[in-house]
């Protein structure tokens, strides 16, 4: 199952499937997209797996070999990279909480949040190839962004697996936390990040003109919450 939780801005989806190492099938599809709709509106999202074993383990394997014909095949990785294209679009910032190993198409999952948080103790990799496939669901594209064409090429064309040091190392996770702080770190991390400001700053990284630059910041200028935390600033000063 596919929860979500909304406290104060911040949206948590959590893929909660033990029994599946936390696995993609048909179904959690179906619950992660309406997840990802339930969020509309939130100043922060994070997607983060159930225990401390598996964030994703990638497909279900045992679901999703009752796919035989190339249309099917098709039909799903379509159906899937179209859900991690909505993380991708998310309006807010979007966190990955690798609270355990992201492998497959879990690192494809990953890939698709716009920061990712680790465990100090997991793994991360495409390791598609080891089933003799490829990673379909948008994440090779987005691992090239991540680290470079050749490297990307060389993680997935390989399958070998990171610890979350070596990622960091790489550019493929953005912050690596104890097992001990690691829930609330990146709790921590994702409450800080679930702001206006940090949402315009999302687009404009992005890559938007100088003029939606300006005008962003503006709007942001004449907001209420610009002008409670000036005079905050301010009264603190005299």
């Amino acid at each position: 199952m596919v929860e979500l939780e909304l406290e104060d801005g911040l949206a948590v989806i959590t893929i909660n499937r033990p029994e599946a190492r936390n696995a993609i099938a048909p179904a959690t599809m179906d619950q992660l997209e309406k997840a990802i709709d339930g969020s509309a509106g939130a100043r922060a999202l994070v997607v983060t797996g159930a225990g401390d074993r598996a964030f994703v383990s990638g497909g279900d394997l045992k679901e999703l070999s009752a796919l035989r014909s190339e249309a099917d095949a098709a039909a799903m990785a379509r159906r899937m990279r179209s859900i991690c294209d909505q993380l991708a679009a998310f309006p807010a910032p979007v966190i990955a909480a690798l609270n355990g190993h992201a492998l497959g198409g879990g690192a494809e999952v990953a890939v698709a949040a716009d920061i990712r948080v680790a465990a100090a103790d997991i793994l991360i990799g495409f390791n598609q190839v080891t089933l003799a496939i490829m990673p379909a669901w948008g994440g090779a594209e987005r691992l090239a962004a991540l680290v470079g064409r050749g490297r990307a090429l060389m993680l997935a064309g390989s399958g070998v697996k990171l610890d979350a040091v070596a990622a960091e190392r790489v550019g493929l996770v953005d912050q690596v936390l104890s097992r001990a702080t690691f829930a609330a770190g990146w709790r921590s991390l994702a409450r800080s990040l679930a702001n206006a400001p940090a949402t315009e700053i999302k687009r404009v990284v992005a890559g938007v003109s100088a003029d939606d630059a300006i005008t962003a910041f503006a709007r942001l200028w004449v907001a209420e919450e610009h002008w409670a935390a000036a005079d905050r600033v301010l009264n603190r000063a005299k």
